[in-house]
């Protein structure tokens, strides 16, 4: 008798794992991190688990936490330390995966700025004050000797596609920006890779490459990635998931044309020859957290020294990271 209640009890969780949520909600950027996600979406990646699957864009920071803790999401694209941040302040967050481990530069109308060094005394136009790029300009500049506040004319703007509007109507000849906006922006201006007449814009500095210079370390920064949320609390979905994710990021990865259409059906704001020019200069790879973990906490205790509140004054707990 007992073995048949063992084996029904044994049938009926079988049942219940091959059930179909109603919905899955991903949100994410307009940044190259959410687009395997648009990929997973287009091609019904998850239809074995989920009726629907939902993107949800979030376009600055606070848009951002307002969704986390509000908790109405499964998934979020976030970088590595803003989840650091919700993760010391109580929010129930993992991290799954690094996948936006180099994505930042410099671009200039002056194709003599080399180095990060080269803009002292001039206006350099930053998204998002005290997030990841402003963030990581920071610490380059710091680590040179170098003061952001009194050196440097940093004027904060509301997201990156300010910023590329600012240089494109030349309202700043230079900006600190991510990618896919460094390529559309070249491409808007015809400059790309190089123009028969004189680029109206450069590619500068490649913060990825300063940051190994100065740090003594590899190009290798985990700047984003994808975490699960609390209410998300079936193992198998949050598997699937990651394991779609890895497949969409390959195929992102070599399709850069079909890729660039692709996420402007849903990212209307964007360029597709711009982000699938993009695609050849981000430093792209889906890392579990896990995994990660040592190259995450080089990353975490370097912005701990120079502003704690860079990552919510510690290290996460062992628990930000899925699978640990």
């Amino acid at each position: 008798m007992k073995l048949l209640v063992m084996m029904f009890l044994l049938a009926g969780t079988i049942l219940q794992a091959d059930e179909k949520v109603e919905k899955i909600v991903i949100a994410g950027p307009f940044a190259s991190v959410s687009h395997p996600v648009l990929h997973m979406i287009q091609r019904g990646a998850l239809k074995d688990v989920a009726k629907k699957v939902e993107f949800r864009l979030w376009k600055n920071p606070d848009e951002l936490r307002a969704l986390a803790i509000n908790g109405d999401v499964d998934f979020l694209a976030i970088p590595t330390n803003t989840g650091a941040i919700l993760n010391n302040k109580g929010i129930d967050i993992k991290l799954l995966n690094v996948s936006v481990w180099g994505i930042l530069g410099m671009i200039s109308r002056d194709n003599t700025l080399k180095e990060l060094k080269d803009f002292k005394g001039k206006t350099i136009a930053v998204p998002f004050r005290a997030d990841m790029p402003d963030i990581v300009m920071k610490e380059l500049m710091k680590k040179q000797g170098l003061d952001p506040k009194n050196d440097f004319k940093l004027h904060y703007v509301s997201s990156p596609i300010d910023a590329m509007q600012m240089l494109i109507l030349r309202r700043v000849d230079h900006a600190l920006l991510a990618e896919p906006a460094i390529s559309i922006a070249l491409r808007k201006t015809k400059s790309f890779p190089v123009s028969v007449i004189a680029p109206d814009l450069y590619r500068s500095v490649d913060l990825q490459k300063e940051w190994a210079k100065v740090f003594k370390t590899n190009k290798d920064i985990p700047q984003a990635g994808m975490a699960v949320m609390g209410r998300m609390k079936n193992t198998h979905i949050i598997n699937r998931f990651m394991q779609e994710y890895d497949k969409s990021l390959k195929w992102y990865k070599s399709h850069p044309k079909e890729a660039g259409e692709l996420v402007v059906k849903t990212l209307d704001m964007l360029d597709s020859e711009g982000l699938a020019d993009s695609i050849a200069y981000v430093n792209l790879k889906s890392v579990h957290a896990k995994d990660a973990k040592e190259k995450i906490e080089f990353f975490f205790n370097i912005l701990k020294e120079g502003d704690p509140k860079a990552i919510g004054e510690k290290l996460p707990s062992k628990a930000y990271y899925y699978g640990l």
